[in-house]
């Protein structure tokens, strides 16, 4: 599968992958700094996300096969692979898979362990928003009822977009750029556990929230057993989307971490 990305900078690779319901966008800001400290730096869109191919196979093999085929596309020998929450376990998935293709490996706040379900609130707000919606701040009342949080409301809406409507392509409608029926039917394959036998033995940081059970104290040592190098690093003032709510610290552990 091909996927659609964006790029920015020239210098050293630096392949970013975003997480569930997320986008290339919601790194875009951070691409741009990273250009400037002498990065080429890669955004692609998962499948069933952004601008990429939909599939009803959604699994961390294929993903991690997607990212594959993307480093063959655009002659990426290697590269530093850096991925948040889903994005994190696909990069986990693919080093173990290619370590020849990832001279560092950057995860932010996931670990390899199994997480269940529990998106039901997201989802609830998604599913709240009527697409025949005149607008997108209409869209977003809709969903405030049920996700109170603006920056979780802020990160979701991201993906809506006027599109034609089939029945008349003269006149457009909202819709979702991810792939909902898909993601939600599938959702548990994002939250898989590492298979036991998965190891990368190249440099490898995990980044945590502060304020986030995503990464605790017990995931340590399931985090070393397949990452023998890892260092783990705390954002103060942060969530699970640590990038997002502390952007300043976030990148300066990461660029401390690749410019060692």
């Amino acid at each position: 599968m091909k996927l659609f990305f964006r790029k920015s900078g020239h210098g050293y690779p630096l392949v970013i992958l975003h997480g569930l319901f997320g986008m290339n966008d919601n790194w875009a800001s951070l691409a741009r700094k990273y250009a400037e400290e002498g990065f080429t730096v890669y955004l692609p869109d998962l499948r069933n996300h952004g601008q990429s191919p939909h599939d009803d196979n959604f699994t961390l093999e294929a993903m991690a096969s997607d990212l594959l085929s993307f480093f063959e596309n655009e002659h990426i020998e290697e590269a530093v692979l850096a991925g948040h929450s889903l994005g994190g376990k696909v990069a986990m998935y693919f080093a173990c898979l290619h370590p020849e293709k990832v001279s560092r490996l950057v995860i932010a706040d996931i670990g390899p362990r199994y997480y269940p379900p529990h998106h039901e609130e997201v989802l609830a707000g998604i599913h709240a928003v009527n697409l025949d919606a005149s607008s997108r701040s209409e869209a977003e009342k809709q969903m405030e009822k049920i996700l109170p949080d603006a920056g979780v409301r802020q990160f979701l809406l991201k993906n809506l977009y006027w599109k034609a409507d089939t029945k008349d392509p003269s006149q457009k409608k909202l819709a979702w750029r991810f792939n909902l029926p898909v993601l939600e039917k599938y959702i548990e394959h994002a939250g898989e556990a590492l298979p036991d036998n998965f190891k990368y033995e190249g440099s490898c940081l995990f980044i945590r929230g502060e304020r986030s059970n995503y990464i605790t104290t017990p995931d340590y040592n399931s985090i070393t057993a397949h990452f023998p190098r890892a260092v783990i690093e705390t954002v103060p003032k942060a969530g699970h989307w640590v990038h997002a709510d502390n952007p300043v610290e976030f990148s300066k552990v990461l660029m401390n971490f690749l410019k060692a």
